[in-house]
C-alpha cells in the first residue's frame, strides 16, 4: 500500500477521512448541543467542542485499527456494519478509560448513545456513497499507458485491483497483442492513432512502461505530447508510487543512480538514532513483566536456553549476533539451517505463541542499544541465506545500505516471508523504505506494526 506522502495519494481518500471525522464531529456536538442549552453552548462552546473531538479521535482511531480505512476492496454493507461494531465497541471502552482520567469531559449515557446511534447511520450511508465512487470509478483520472508487456502488465494489474489508486487505463499504446486481459480498453499502435478520439486524445497523462525501450520508444510522439502540456512518467516510478513497493524485476541501475531518494543525511540518521533509544528504553521498562515471565515459561517448557543467538548481516554487511526468545526446540537446525515456515512444527508451545504474538522479538531491544539494528528497517537475514539471495535476486545487497530493524515497511505490508519468492517480494517493500526512508514514515511503520501485533495480522 502507498503512503500518504506519494503525490499519487488520491485527494478523495483524504476527503473521505476528513468527511468522516467530520460526520462524527457533528453528530456528537449536534446532540450536545440539542439535549443541553444553547445559551451555555454560545458562551463557552470549548467544553463541548472538546468531548466531541475525544470521540471522534477515538472512534476514528477504532476505525483505523479494524481496517476500515482500508478500502482497496471494499467489503458488503453488512460486513462493514459488523466491523464498525465491532471497532465502536473499542472505542466505548477507550473512551470509558479516558473518562476515568478526565471524568469533566464525560458524556452522559442517554446522551452518549443517542450520538452513537447516529454515527452509526451517517458513517453507514457515508460509507455506501464512497464504495459506489469506488466501485464505477468516478473521479479517477484516466492514463494512457505505452506498453503491452510485463511491466505494463504489473501496472494494469494494479490499478484494477486497487480501488483506491485513482486512475483507471483510457488506452494501450503498442505494436503487440497485451500479454495481459485488458477488456474493453482500446489499444493503438501509436500515439498519434489516438488523435481521432476527442476523449483519448485529450488524456494528460501518459506512462510509459515499456520492457525494453532500445529501438521501441515512440521518442517523436513522446516529445510532441511533452510539448502539448501533457504529463510524462516512467512506468516503474508510476508503479513505486501507487504501490509503496519498488519492481525489482524490471529496474536498471541507470534508474537507481537517477532516483530522487536513497540519500538519508545525518540529521535524519541522528533523529532516527535518538528515536531508537527513546523507543528502547520505554520498551523495555514496559517489556519488563512479559520479560520475566516468558523467561519462566521458556525454562520450564523445554531444556535449553532462555535467549536464542543468531547470526545475521546487518549494516554494509556486517555480521552480528541477533537476541530472541527461543521460540524452538535446542535440535531444531540439527539438519542445517531452513526458512522458518508457518505453523513451524519444531517450535514448542510457548514458543509458537511468543512468535505468534512477537513476544520473541523483545530483546532484540538491546541490538537497538547497542546500535546493532534499529526499531524500523529492513529484516536481517542469516549469512546463509544471503548468499543464495544476492546471487539469484537483482540488488538484494542494496537491503544492506539501511540499519536492519526489529520491524519495517516490509513487514506491515507482506507480513509472511518463507522462500526465495517472499524474499523477492519484501526487497520490493524494503527498497522503498530505504529509498524514502524519513522520520515520519518511521512512526508510520511503528504505528501500523502496533495494529499488526494487537490484532495478530502477519505474524509468524
Amino acid at each position: 500500500m502507498p503512503t500518504f506522502f506519494n503525490k499519487y495519494y488520491p485527494v478523495r481518500k483524504i476527503l473521505f477521512f476528513l468527511g468522516e471525522g467530520l460526520l462524527i464531529f457533528i453528530s456528537v456536538l449536534g446532540i450536545l448541543v440539542l439535549f443541553s442549552s444553547w445559551k451555555i453552548f454560545l458562551i463557552d462552546p470549548s467544553e463541548y467542542t472538546l468531548r466531541a473531538i475525544t470521540v471522534t479521535l477515538v472512534f476514528q482511531l477504532s476505525l483505523y485499527f479494524y481496517d476500515l480505512y482500508d478500502l482497496r476492496k471494499p467489503g458488503t454493507t453488512a460486513d462493514t456494519f459488523i466491523r464498525m461494531m465491532q471497532a465502536f465497541g473499542v472505542g466505548c471502552i477507550l473512551l470509558a478509560l479516558i473518562y476515568t482520567l478526565f471524568p469533566s469531559i464525560i458524556i452522559s449515557t442517554s446522551i452518549f448513545w443517542s450520538c452513537y446511534l447516529i454515527i452509526c447511520a451517517s458513517l453507514l450511508i457515508w460509507r455506501s456513497l464512497y464504495y459506489l465512487v469506488l466501485e464505477r470509478k468516478l473521479f479517477a483520472k484516466e492514463i494512457i499507458l505505452v506498453g503491452t508487456g510485463e511491466t505494463a502488465a504489473k501496472i494494469a494489474m494494479e490499478i484494477k485491483n486497487n480501488r483506491e489508486s485513482g486512475f483507471v487505463i483510457g488506452a494501450l499504446i503498442g505494436t503487440t497483442a497485451p500479454i495481459f486481459d485488458h477488456g474493453d480498453i482500446p489499444v493503438a499502435a501509436s500515439l498519434a492513432d489516438l488523435h481521432g478520439n476527442p476523449r483519448l486524445s485529450g488524456i494528460e497523462r501518459i506512462v510509459v512502461a515499456l520492457d525494453d525501450r532500445r529501438g521501441t520508444m515512440p521518442i517523436a510522439d513522446l516529445l510532441t505530447s511533452k510539448l502539448r502540456g501533457r504529463i510524462i512518467e516512467d512506468g516503474i516510478s508510476f508503479y513505486e508510487a501507487i504501490t509503496g513497493k519498488i519492481l525489482v524485476e524490471k529496474v536498471n541501475p541507470a534508474w537507481l543512480i537517477f532516483s530522487e531518494g536513497f540519500d538519508c543525511g545525518r540529521m535524519t540518521y541522528l533523529v532516527k538514532r535518538i528515536l531508537d533509544l527513546a523507543l528502547a528504553f520505554i520498551g523495555l521498562s514496559l517489556s519488563l513483566p512479559v520479560t520475566l515471565i516468558t523467561a519462566i515459561l521458556i525454562k520450564l517448557e523445554s531444556p535449553g536456553p532462555v535467549f536464542y543467538r543468531q547470526e545475521r548481516v546487518g549494516e554494509r554487511g556486517d555480521v552480528f549476533s541477533i537476541i530472541k526468545f527461543r521460540s524452538m526446540r535446542q535440535d531444531a537446525e540439527k539438519d542445517g539451517a531452513v526458512w522458518a515456515c508457518q505453523n513451524d512444527n519444531r517450535a514448542t508451545r510457548i514458543g509458537g505463541f511468543i512468535r505468534k504474538v512477537r513476544i520473541d522479538e523483545i530483546p532484540q531491544i538491546w541490538n537497538v542499544i547497542r546500535g546493532q539494528m534499529s526499531f524500523v528497517g529492513p529484516r536481517p537475514e542469516r549469512p546463509i541465506f544471503v548468499d543464495q539471495l544476492v546471487q539469484k535476486l537483482p540488488y538484494y545487497s542494496l537491503r544492506h545500505s539501511a540499519k536492519p530493524g526489529i520491524t519495517g515497511w516490509a513487514q506491515v505490508c507482506y507480513p509472511y516471508g518463507a522462500s526465495e519468492e517472499d524474499a523477492l517480494r519484501k526487497l520490493e517493500y524494503d527498497l522503498y523504505y530505504i529509498k524514502h526512508q524519513s522520520f515520519f514514515i518511521d512512526l508510520l511503520i511503528i504505528f501500523r506494526t502496533v495494529k499488526t501485533v494487537l490484532f495478530q495480522k502477519g505474524s509468524r
